[in-house]
């Protein structure tokens, strides 16, 4: 592990936690979504990010890691830096709670952005390889956030007209992202539609049959990248439609990069991590058995994937996340922060809702009167 005095910034409070003071005016720097890089709020002074020299964002081994991870734990090594810490903000010395796995934060009296040291870089967690810095700025994911809440046509309509009101945070996510080779065997039938006529006079019709041809085969396939979010405290459903990510725009794990913004450790291990990327890969490879199977159906009796050369990285991806307040709900919002893209959680209208159902009601029958005459 690097000697401390190698880290940019200043250690505080006995090396638990980490500032980055201003060179003009000794206030604290935070990451310029602007400038990508340092930035004083106050004096305006810009420093440019520490790159450590010959980092790269890198492919890790899976199953090495997962043979470290076996032999920490038999050693007794504690590996979740959950529970509660409290570390003094070096601006006001006022202490700053860090609760379960967020790392990144600012001092509730001075503002100050802090954060615990020695966690995204620690010997006995998973090291952090990649983190997609902050492209979109905060008024831009205000304005996408308008546009998303005027898209929604089956909200209340006092919703729409009000919009969205609430402060977004930034924060820095964690994911995990999963490459192998897949060799994958399938088995099962193509199904091929034809027509028979059956029955005599007015009971006379067509009817479609299906003939049945035995079918199978294997196939190499490489999976890159299977994005699996590592954090608990959001809606996964929320954060996976955020993809696609500009993953070629990653940076190597710097702590310059979260100064200003909330940041969270993993709460979803590895290993389990990768059996939700397995989930994936698996679905991914069953669509492409039918698909070389053919026909016009298919039946797929059995489909066995063996993988090889598993890679993983350890991702702190940026979001805008807002909560907001609708009635007696609360709802939540979050913004890909490279993209602009906007998933959330919204109120419905049932009136707006009951309404296109007898519509479609209507259609429906006018259709069918027309069809019989």
């Amino acid at each position: 592990m690097d000697d401390l005095n190698s880290k940019p910034g200043e250690s505080v409070d006995d090396g638990r936690g980490r500032i980055f003071p201003c060179e003009g005016c000794g206030a604290d720097l935070t990451f310029s979504i602007g400038q990508q890089q340092l930035k004083c709020p106050y004096c305006g002074f810009e420093k440019q990010l520490h790159v450590e020299a010959e980092s790269e964002v890198a492919e890790q081994d899976f199953l090495a890691m997962i043979d470290r991870l076996k032999n920490w734990r038999d050693e007794g090594v504690e590996q979740q830096q959950e529970g509660q810490s409290e570390i003094r903000c070096g601006s006001c010395g006022g202490n700053v709670v860090f609760q379960g796995a967020l790392t990144s934060t600012e001092c509730p009296y001075c503002g100050s952005p802090i954060q615990r040291d020695k966690v995204h870089d620690a010997e006995q967690r998973i090291r952090v390889d990649g983190v997609l810095p902050f492209l979109v700025e905060r008024k831009i994911a205000q304005q996408r956030l308008k546009e998303w809440v005027e898209s929604r046509w089956f909200a209340p309509g006092d919703f729409l007209q009000r919009g969205v009101e609430g402060k977004f945070n930034g924060v820095y996510l964690p994911f995990w992202t999963f490459d192998s080779m897949t060799f994958n065997q399938y088995s099962g039938e193509r199904g091929e539609r034809y027509t028979v006529q059956v029955g005599e006079g007015n009971e006379k019709r067509t009817e479609t049959r299906v003939r049945w041809w035995p079918a199978g085969g294997s196939f190499q396939r490489f999976f890159d990248d299977v994005l699996i979010v590592a954090t608990r405290g959001l809606p996964t459903w929320m954060l996976d439609r955020l993809e696609p990510w500009p993953l070629d725009k990653l940076q190597p794990f710097s702590q310059e990069l979260l100064a200003g913004f909330y940041a969270r450790t993993y709460e979803k291990e590895l290993e389990p991590g990768f059996a939700d990327a397995r989930q994936r890969i698996e679905a991914e490879v069953l669509a492409e058995a039918k698909q070389r199977i053919g026909g016009d159906e298919q039946r797929v009796h059995q489909c066995h994937t063996h993988y090889q050369a598993i890679t993983y990285k350890h991702l702190l991806l940026p979001v805008w996340l807002l909560a907001y307040r609708y009635g007696d709900r609360s709802y939540q919002v979050a913004v890909n922060a490279a993209t602009g893209e906007v998933q959330g959680e919204r109120p419905y209208s049932a009136v707006k809702i009951a309404i296109a159902v007898l519509l479609g009601v209507v259609a429906a029958g006018v259709l069918l009167v027309l069809l019989n005459r």
